[in-house]
């Protein structure tokens, strides 16, 4: 998983700049000019036309800096050339660092109090058709963050104060004055010998290769779509094609100016040498947002014109000829079109009619990902399902974007959204979930039992923001339909969801009543998945709460046992923590510190940052236990788990039952520190990002007091609640 923004304390560089899949070519005076302005400048927009390669240089020289150690909490980059909502450009950018905020508060608010003290590049990849917006993002956060500097690739300038523009031209056709080849023609040799291994420049085919890279501007995706056609075609061969080409579109005046031999030109005769199926899987594959991969690429492309059996040797030839670029990482191998040529592949998708059709399988396969997502959840796959879906974000926002857009698709928009509520809930998405669940909710007010699933989810995510105020009204709205259309399982979720704010409303009767009646639901219609163990452990809860620990065992060791049977993990991971609690409060401090460790440690795996936090006060308490008690540690926890609230929302959603091991905890150390230590344990805890914090809590982080504060200091004996 990503990891928030953190200065490497001790540790390695932040960050996750992308490894390159081919080597770098060239650029040296741009990548010295780039350094000067990374150390003097705190926005820097690399500008030119496309395909000239801003984002490989912008990379690079983001790489460069980091290494050097301009930057202690990492170069992070943010593509927001697949955002097409201004909405979500927020998102995006939280998204791209790792950072996890369940709050309702707008993105920008978060990025601002998160990177406010931070000392990072960010870079935005893709921003011409942001740029008011990515403007806007960038002033406000270059304002609010001294530490924080912004490296933009766009075609066209930010227009922000301060800001420093770097155009990049494309590269020299002409040798260097040592007698080198000129960067363009060493390029074009580099990407020849990948194309056709032992491909090298000699006497007999330097002159061509100078001609072709000539001809072709110099422009680096121009270059490296004519080496990828040498598995067919010699250099000769290339260039009687391409001049063929210019005198088609000169009218045959061979004197043409250079400027009409544009990017658009090569691109448009590298896909007149593609076979007919070749463009026609082009334009197809333009409707991806982002990277996709094979099976989905199958299900989009197979039929009319392109036989399944033939896709994967089609997609290799593109791959080949440089319209595709492959990634392999552990979730396997995946393919991403650049910018330019997706654009340029649908107009011809438009052109050809087809763009609909397409648009609508694109959507109808992303809703089957979330559809077998949401299935899945409920087994042993959870972790490798939050990570599908998190490398199908880009796509699963276009396809909400066109149902939203579409007349008649709105309920599959609610469908779409409401599925993905595991994601949007379980991987620490909810402002972008209710983003998009609010939009659909306003554009479908029939009541289906799409809009149900949307009304139980918003409130659900709702409450875990603390909005009470939408999340009661929406959660009593789909009770209402549910019983007026006779649909049980939408008022199985709502009484259930209404349970929960009954329990965080500091009513564990009333909550317990709402739970026993929701699982009353779900076992006459069947139901079983992560949502009613979370109803179990809820109801636990209740009876925790109301001093009744034996009945709130029997519900919590009824969700371990069906976790470990179907290998669930998420919903496991909320039964430790009240495992943890139960077994805080009869005095069992070392079961009850290996529960919430490992509570602690499963919520990291999907960035739970509710799960985390409510076991990290649990653990900070336990560090007040016994003879072995550390008073300086348990205050650096409860700092460390502060500063994780603060992306959950209200503390401890202000519940008193929820908050009671945390002020036992605060107490305690009050009594058995100084007011400085008491303070500056506190502080330094606030100062630890989300995985130190993590590594910490799980006793990975070291023991020792914080520097500056003496050893651990006595634990006074205090009595032990009961609930």
């Amino acid at each position: 998983m990503t990891s928030e923004p953190t200065a490497a304390r001790g540790g390695a560089p932040a960050g996750r700049l992308p490894a390159d899949v081919t080597s770098f070519v060239g650029r040296r005076a741009e990548l010295a000019a780039l350094a000067g302005l990374l150390e003097s400048a705190r926005l820097v927009t690399v500008t030119g036309p496309g395909g000239v390669g801003k984002t490989r240089l912008a990379l690079r020289g983001a790489a460069e800096a980091d290494r050097a150690g301009l930057f202690p909490d990492g170069a992070w980059p943010a593509e927001v050339s697949t955002v097409r909502d201004p909405l979500l450009l927020g998102h995006a950018v939280l998204n791209a660092l790792g950072l996890t905020d369940a709050t309702a508060r707008p993105p920008v608010e978060v990025l601002v109090e998160r990177l406010a003290d931070r000392r990072l590049l960010l870079v935005l990849d893709g921003c011409e058709h942001l740029v008011g917006p990515c403007a806007e993002l960038v002033d406000t956060l270059l304002r609010a963050a001294p530490g924080v500097r912004v490296l933009a690739t766009s075609r066209q300038a930010l227009g922000s104060a301060g800001e420093h523009l770097l155009p990049v031209a494309p590269l020299p056709v002409e040798p260097t004055p040592g007698g080198g080849p000129a960067e363009a023609v060493a390029l074009f040799v580099d990407r020849a010998a990948a194309v056709l291994p032992g491909f090298e420049l000699t006497e007999g085919n330097r002159a061509e290769v100078a001609l072709l890279c000539r001809r072709l501007d110099g422009i680096p995706l121009a270059v490296e779509l004519a080496a990828g056609r040498l598995r067919a075609l010699s250099v000769a061969q290339l260039n009687l094609r391409l001049d063929d080409r210019f005198r088609l579109l000169t009218g045959g005046v061979r004197t043409a100016p250079l400027r009409h031999r544009t990017l658009r030109t090569a691109i448009g005769w590298s896909h007149e040498l593609c076979t007919m199926k070749e463009r026609l899987l082009w334009a197809r594959l333009s409707v991806f947002a982002g990277a996709f991969d094979l099976d989905a690429a199958e299900y989009l492309c197979a039929g009319e014109g392109i036989e399944a059996e033939d896709l994967l040797e089609l997609i290799g030839e593109l791959v080949g000829k440089s319209v595709l670029l492959r990634e392999e990482g552990p979730n396997g191998v995946r393919f991403r079109m650049l910018d330019t040529l997706r654009e340029y592949g649908g107009q011809w998708l438009r052109a050809g009619g087809e763009q609909h059709r397409l648009l609508r399988r694109h959507r109808d396969w992303y809703l089957g990902v979330a559809t077998w997502g949401e299935v899945e959840w409920f087994g042993p796959r959870q972790a490798e399902t939050a990570e599908r879906t998190r490398l199908a974000h880009p796509n699963l926002r276009a396809a909400l974007e066109f149902s939203l857009g579409e007349p008649g698709e709105e309920q599959l928009a609610l469908v779409l959204a409401g599925t993905l509520w595991f994601y949007w809930v379980g991987s620490g998405h909810l402002g972008e979930g209710r983003h998009w669940l609010d939009r659909a909710l306003a554009l479908a007010p029939e009541p289906t039992e799409a809009r149900a699933k949307a009304l139980w989810v918003t409130g659900y995510m709702a409450i875990l923001q603390g909005d009470l105020a939408r999340a009661l009204p929406a959660l009593e709205e789909c009770r209402r339909q549910a019983l007026a259309t006779g649909d049980d399982r939408a008022l199985a979720y709502a009484v259930h969801r209404q349970g929960c704010a009954a329990l965080i409303g500091d009513a564990p009767e009333r909550a317990a009543e709402l739970f026993e009646e929701a699982l009353w639901h779900y076992n006459a219609l069947g139901e079983l998945n992560s949502n009613v163990l979370m109803a179990m452990f809820e109801l636990g809860m209740a009876y925790l709460f109301l001093g009744d620990g034996d009945s709130g065992e029997v519900w919590i060791d009824r969700v371990r046992e069906l976790a470990e049977e179907h290998g669930e993990q998420w919903a496991y991971a909320y039964a430790l923590y009240a495992l943890a609690y139960a077994r805080w409060s009869v005095g069992e401090v070392r079961r009850a510190r290996a529960y919430a460790r490992e509570c602690v440690r499963l919520n990291h795996l999907f960035r739970d940052l509710l799960g985390i936090v409510l076991a990290m006060d649990v653990l900070a308490l336990l560090e007040t236990e016994g003879p072995d008690g550390d008073l300086v540690e348990a205050r650096v926890l409860q700092g460390a788990a502060h500063r994780i609230w603060q992306a959950v929302g209200k503390p401890f959603f202000g519940s008193r039952s929820f908050n009671g091991p945390h002020l036992e905890c605060e107490q305690r150390a009050r009594d058995g520190l100084t007011d400085q230590e008491f303070h500056e344990a506190f502080r330094l805890g606030g100062l630890l990002d989300l995985d130190a914090a993590v590594s910490r809590a799980l006793g990975r982080g070291g023991r020792p007091g914080p520097e500056g504060l003496p050893g651990p200091r006595p634990v006074r004996p205090s009595p032990v609640p009961t609930g």
